[in-house]
């Protein structure tokens, strides 16, 4: 045989496509990301080509052989039979060899007159569901008697018949017509990707396992590739296709491999997505603006709120935590329902002041940062863990703490770390915060590193490139809030100092990225030294924001903004736009102080485009969901937080 065929796959589908460029015979389909032929001849003699063009060298059919088809069928009516090929003699309407589909069957069909007296033999596999609009791949594989039958490499099915297959089956003078048996009748209605024969052999080891069984290929038509051939400069794609496109509209559907090539509008946001199998691409979307901001929630909690946190427990849902003042109540936690916060749980806690989430492999933690000791007189901060069988956060290990203010949780290579900011011990503001390392053997944060802090407030962890950077905000050494504060950066297994920046009372560290360009804003929230004149206002003070400069490998002031005792910064975006808000909480007089928003504008850097009212304002949060943008805000003045809702155009 090897002088007939030479034992290659043989492109019966190939054979078909015009060199010239698709005809009205043949169109071509992508759907779910995959691309076939949908038949459309109105003369059958249009699919056909000569079989002389396949078997070069002789004309016999393969004794052995498999016949590879992807296809996507869709729904046959009872009854109907719809055929992928067949092989006919010119001078006779017998099918020499055919594959035809009924609903759950499948039919191989060949002329044998040495053993069949002139008769056809049917060789029919039964309960082969093809009809669920989606692609399949099937492997025939023809020997003597024996037949079998592979589904997307699934266990194959074995027929044996009586008559086997002719050991010389002559092709001369017969043709190969695609998709009918050479009549309108029977025409295959569904989509065609691949049809081809391999002689000789069983194509299953050839074909199966794949990690794409269901298109699986063989031999495929170039234009059927799933990248479409570059045109040349102003010429048009010699072969066009078109898609199965369907649109879902509503809110964000899945996107699974069942949804691939699927399109979503979002009608709210005015904005068309394209499923790739896992996750929705934006392809067309209205570049929403900040036009103004609205009241949308007042948010009672427990006590005044020194902090907040709001994060999303994956399947679970959308929360948010404040770090209440007073025990009892303690502090609460918030779950986002039907478009509001609502209380969910509430914790125990000591003069809370903040809030972190953080994850381990599938492992959900909320560490909250205790001022204050308990009843008993132990002072200590909590890690809690999601219970996934409660849907509750228990507690989870104890750590000592000193007037703990913030909690940074973060990862450096692979290895999880907790920091706790110390912020005095008695009346010593000098003091060690420390930085926890997770031990993966016991389940526990255990001591990794001590670094020395003055009244600290805050910790900012960061990453530039492969360089892991923590930022502490010191804010009162004893005597002076005038006192800089340090960027270290992880070196030899440890954090070492990189750069000490002179603040006033820091609070807050803020980094954000705009465009390739990295700033670190910092939020000072007085001026006091014991040791010179007070000025008129130890709160109307400059906050800073400073951009990292690659050739100088450090951090370089960028822009002073006046501020009333900030207290936080947060870094959120609105379409193309970056934002900065502030939370100015005294300016010396009044607690009811503006907060605001800067844009950023390029050149001028941040400026001032909404002043919010609020009272002791003490932390920011930005966050979406399916209805839109919001921010919101916490008062250490008064037991009321405010979810504001960002209107765009």
């Amino acid at each position: 045989w090897s002088l007939c065929t030479e034992l290659r796959p043989l492109d019966i589908l190939a054979e078909v496509v015009p060199a010239s460029g698709l005809g009205r015979s043949m169109r071509v389909f992508q759907v779910q990301g995959v691309r076939g032929f949908q038949l459309t001849a109105s003369r059958p003699r249009a699919l056909s080509f000569p079989a002389s063009r396949l078997f070069i060298h002789c004309d016999r059919f393969p004794e052995e052989f498999s016949i590879i088809v992807t296809l996507r069928v869709l729904n046959v009516p009872a009854k109907r039979n719809e055929y992928l090929f067949t092989l006919m003699a010119e001078e006779s309407h017998n099918v020499l060899v055919g594959l035809r589909y009924s609903p759950n069957k499948l039919h191989f069909l060949f002329w044998s007159q040495e053993h069949s007296n002139g008769w056809q033999t049917r060789v029919t596999f039964r309960n082969v569901s093809l009809s669920d609009n989606q692609w399949h791949t099937l492997i025939l594989a023809v020997s003597g008697q024996s037949f079998s039958l592979t589904v997307d490499c699934k266990v194959p099915s074995d027929v044996m018949v009586e008559t086997p297959f002719p050991t010389s089956l002559s092709v001369k003078r017969a043709s190969f017509y695609l998709g009918n048996r050479r009549r309108r009748k029977g025409l295959f209605t569904g989509l065609l990707r691949q049809l081809v024969l391999l002689p000789g052999a069983d194509a299953t080891p050839r074909i199966c396992p794949s990690m794409n069984f269901k298109v699986t290929t063989l031999s495929v038509p170039a234009i059927l590739h799933d990248l479409p051939v570059k045109p040349a400069s102003n010429e048009v794609l010699k072969y066009p296709y078109e898609t199965d496109m369907k649109v879902t509209l509503g809110s964000r559907p899945p996107c699974t491999k069942h949804e691939k090539a699927h399109f979503w509008f979002n009608a709210s946001q005015r904005g068309l997505y394209l499923c790739n199998g896992s996750t929705w691409i934006s392809m067309l979307e209205a570049k929403k603006r900040l036009d103004y901001v609205e009241d949308y929630q007042n948010l009672v909690t427990n006590s005044e709120t020194m902090g907040l946190e709001v994060f999303t427990i994956p399947k679970v849902g959308l929360f948010a935590a404040t770090a209440n003042r007073y025990t009892p109540p303690g502090s609460a936690i918030y779950k986002w329902t039907d478009g509001k916060f609502v209380p969910y749980q509430n914790i125990p806690t000591y003069q809370a002041q903040s809030w972190k989430y953080f994850t381990i492999g599938k492992k959900i933690f909320l560490a909250v940062a205790n001022f204050e000791q308990n009843d008993r007189g132990q002072e200590y901060s909590v890690i809690y863990k999601w219970s996934r069988r409660k849907e509750k956060f228990v507690t989870y290990q104890r750590i000592t703490t000193h007037s703990a203010r913030d909690w940074e949780a973060f990862v450096i290579e692979g290895e999880a770390f907790l920091a706790v900011v110390n912020h005095r011990e008695g009346n010593n503001h000098n003091i060690d915060s420390v930085i926890y390392r997770w031990n993966p053997r016991t389940g526990l944060f255990e001591t990794n590193q001590t670094i020395p802090t003055s009244g600290a407030y805050d910790w900012e962890f960061f990453t530039i490139g492969p360089y892991s950077f923590l930022a502490v905000a010191n804010t009162f050494n004893g005597t002076s809030t005038k006192i800089y504060s340090h960027i270290y950066i992880w070196l030899s297994g440890a954090f070492q100092l990189f750069q000490s920046i002179l603040t006033f009372g820091a609070a807050d560290w803020e980094v954000f990225h705009i465009g390739d360009r990295v700033f670190l804003a910092v939020a000072n929230s007085h001026s006091y030294d014991s040791g010179t004149s007070m000025p008129s206002n130890f709160y109307a003070i400059n906050s800073s924001i400073y951009e990292l400069n690659i050739t100088a490998q450090m951090f370089v002031k960028f822009q002073d903004l006046l501020t009333y005792s900030a207290l936080d910064w947060e870094f959120f975006s609105v379409g193309d736009d970056s934002f900065l808000v502030v939370a100015n909480s005294f300016d010396g007089f009044t607690f009811s102080v503006n907060s605001i928003i800067y844009r950023w504008q390029g050149y001028e850097g941040f400026v001032a485009v909404h002043h919010l009212p609020t009272v002791g304002c003490r932390d920011w949060e930005a966050f979406n969901t399916t209805e839109g943008s919001y921010l919101l805000y916490s008062s250490a003045k008064e037991p009321l937080s405010k979810v504001l809702k960002l209107k765009t155009t």
